[in-house]
């Protein structure tokens, strides 16, 4: 299934539940299965509300956080303040009657920051929803700032690549590329390339060798970044290259082979896109990673074909909601045989996720960071902006991407 931030929420790889709002992509390919759910799909914000509302910006620091529910009661909340690849958990309490959770009365939001909030509650009868929201506070006027990721100081796999989210559009292009330093040990040549004027991406010719070592040095502050507009970021971080783990999706033969350093581990049965809704191909590197997360076809335009609350081992692959994900509504004969999923790519698991399960191996053995290359889908091949998609483009475009050049 596709589903639908920026910087290092690419980065949340949290043990025990993490939950998601996320569904299948719509109108031009991708993810998951076609489920005849029986009455009317409620959606996330009708169980779990949370405010800030999902993707507001400019959010007044003194303004209230809060999440609540009408009935029932809140069973985890978690709020991460997500700033320069740095993540700090936000302190707060639930309620007595646990329908409502709030920040520690001392607690005041960070300026120019992310926020992501994830909540899971229990219902009357013990039923689990989960929602997964985010919001950004306002920045101080005149000023920009780059959302980074992979998080710092993180472990990745050999196809990670440096993303930077600007807050607002970028004139003076060649400035800030020039501020963004991105080294390895052992060196490579790392070039930069800009999507629109508030994405830039930077990657090496191939993939990082495992053990590589990469620092990005961000020496924005006051670089003029549009007329009047300055950047207040100056710091270092980091992150290690892990072992290197490809996966290639056969969508015709309905197979995933799974190579660590170059050498088959081993072959897993699959189910890719229907013929109505086919996943993309071509290379796409996994950027979250969910234990459980909520897949509601509305968010990605197919209505109320689907809305589940608890898909298992949920592997994100792009932007516009393609998902390596369990799978235990199918029967067993599905994977191996038939493309029936809305574009997403999915294997066998059992409900709430089992370890011994294909999905439950695969989901054990991956980084963010892997790479995920579907092959023999009828459809297009993924965007080098979709998610971290850039392995797709040749290198002497991705170059020509540059502002230094």
């Amino acid at each position: 299934m596709r589903h639908v931030l920026k910087r290092a929420g690419y980065a949340l790889a949290v043990a025990g539940l993490l939950v998601g709002l996320a569904g299948c992509t719509g109108a031009d390919g991708g993810g998951g299965i076609h489920l005849p759910l029986p009455g009317k799909a409620r959606a996330p914000g009708d169980v779990i509300r949370v405010s800030p509302e999902d993707g507001a910006r400019g959010v007044p620091a003194d303004e209230p956080l809060e999440v609540r529910v009408d009935s029932g009661r809140l069973e985890r909340v978690t709020v991460v303040q997500v700033e320069d690849a740095q993540r700090t958990e936000v302190a707060g309490e639930l309620s007595a009657d646990g329908l409502r959770w709030r920040p520690r009365p001392d607690t005041r939001l960070a300026l120019a920051a992310k926020y992501s909030v994830d909540a899971v509650a229990l219902d009357a009868h013990g039923r689990r929803s989960a929602r997964h929201t985010t919001f950004t506070t306002v920045v101080p006027e005149h000023r920009f700032i780059g959302y980074f990721k992979p998080e710092n100081r993180s472990t990745v796999g050999t196809g990670m690549i440096v993303s930077f989210s600007f807050n607002r559009e970028i004139e003076n292009r060649a400035e800030v590329e020039r501020a963004v330093r991105v080294t390895s040990d052992p060196p490579v040549e790392v070039v930069g390339h800009w999507f629109g004027k508030d994405r830039l991406d930077f990657r090496p010719r191939e993939y990082w060798a495992p053990g590589t070592r990469v620092t990005v040095e961000l020496a924005l502050r006051d670089v003029e970044g549009a007329p009047g507009v300055y950047g207040i970021q100056r710091k270092t971080v980091g992150f290690t290259v892990g072992r290197s783990q490809v996966s290639r999706v056969d969508a015709e033969k309905h197979t995933m082979e799974v190579r660590r350093n170059g050498e088959l581990l081993t072959t897993l049965p699959v189910t890719a896109g229907a013929p109505k809704t086919t996943t993309y191909n071509g290379k796409m590197v996994v950027t979250e990673m969910f234990d459980v997360t909520r897949m509601d076809g509305r968010t990605v335009g197919f209505g109320g074909e689907y809305d589940i609350k608890d898909v298992p081992h949920a592997v994100r692959l792009t932007d516009s909601g393609t998902f390596l994900h369990g799978n235990y509504w199918a029967s067993a004969s599905t994977f191996g045989s038939a493309n029936v999923s809305h574009g997403c790519v999915g294997l066998r698991d059992v409900k709430g996720g089992g370890s011994d399960t294909p999905a439950g191996w695969f989901f054990d053995r991956t980084l963010i960071g892997d790479v995920v290359e579907v092959v023999n889908s009828r459809d297009k091949r993924v965007a080098p902006d979709n998610g971290l998609g850039g392995w797709n483009m040749e290198w002497s475009l991705w170059k020509a991407g540059s502002a230094l050049r």
